[in-house]
């Protein structure tokens, strides 16, 4: 009977149809359970990342502002991070050094806001579509500001912030296979008038596994004196050394 339900299941998220409450809600708790689970699995390991930063003034022309290239470590579920390049010329700073707009979380910071049962976030099925030739069932969701972890920061001033966007997951495993998010309820404090963003998950191999990891990822805010884009890229997945530790900073 199980094994019924979960044919069943896959086949009407195959065919566009909406599934029954209960289907839908069954699905997006293993997702929930994978999420969770998610940076737990994870290996150690290190990897490029290349981060080309756009601006414009208010509902002006996007124009690109410089190219980063960063080594991005993750150890023992800790995010690091090494500038090495600035338009392609070694750096002469720090990452944490760097003015404008950066970002981290995409190695399951966003994922555990949104499955989180202490944000109670509200699922809604919306459609199901092709994901990398994975069939994928498509969540609406929304975590009010009063439940959430997640904060924006901007002019050195940090505020809680609701989020709500979709997540993609994949209709048989429940992995995430991408997600969007928007920010809502924004402190006024940060003078933010809007922050969206967006992950999408692949596989690569690590230390002789496969595991669902970022590929690209984008952020966007318009704040009130400038707008910024952020479009990334991670490259070069390998397994993370005892030698790779010593090159890095501070963890971030």
């Amino acid at each position: 009977m199980i094994r019924f339900s979960a044919l069943l299941l896959c086949a009407v998220l195959a065919w566009g149809q909406r599934p029954s409450d209960a289907e839908a809600a069954a699905l997006i708790e293993r997702s929930r359970q994978k999420a969770l689970d998610y940076t737990n699995s994870l290996p150690d390991f290190i990897c490029s990342e290349v981060i080309h930063r756009y601006a414009a003034a208010s509902e002006g022309v996007w124009t690109l502002t410089d190219t980063l290239t960063v080594k991005l470590g993750y150890s023992q579920q800790i995010e690091m991070h090494k500038l090495e390049l600035i338009n392609g010329k070694p750096a002469d700073r720090d990452f944490d050094d760097l003015g404008g707009a950066t970002s981290s979380g995409e190695f399951g910071g966003v994922l555990r806001v949104i499955f989180d049962p202490a944000s109670k976030t509200a699922f809604d099925w919306y459609s199901s579509r092709a994901v990398r030739n994975r069939r994928a069932a498509v969540y609406r969701y929304a975590v009010a500001a009063a439940n959430s972890p997640y904060y924006v920061e901007h002019q050195k001033r940090k505020g809680i912030v609701g989020l709500h966007g979709t997540v993609a997951v994949d209709s048989e495993t429940g992995e995430v296979l991408a997600l969007s998010y928007m920010a809502y309820d924004i402190p006024k404090k940060l003078e933010v008038q809007s922050l969206i963003g967006s992950v999408e998950y692949d596989l690569a191999n690590v230390s002789g596994g496969t595991h669902l990891l970022p590929a690209r990822s984008e952020m966007e805010m318009h704040a009130s004196e400038l707008w910024t884009r952020n479009k990334m890229e991670f490259r070069d997945y390998r397994r993370f050394s005892a030698d790779s530790s010593i090159e890095f900073g501070p963890v971030k």
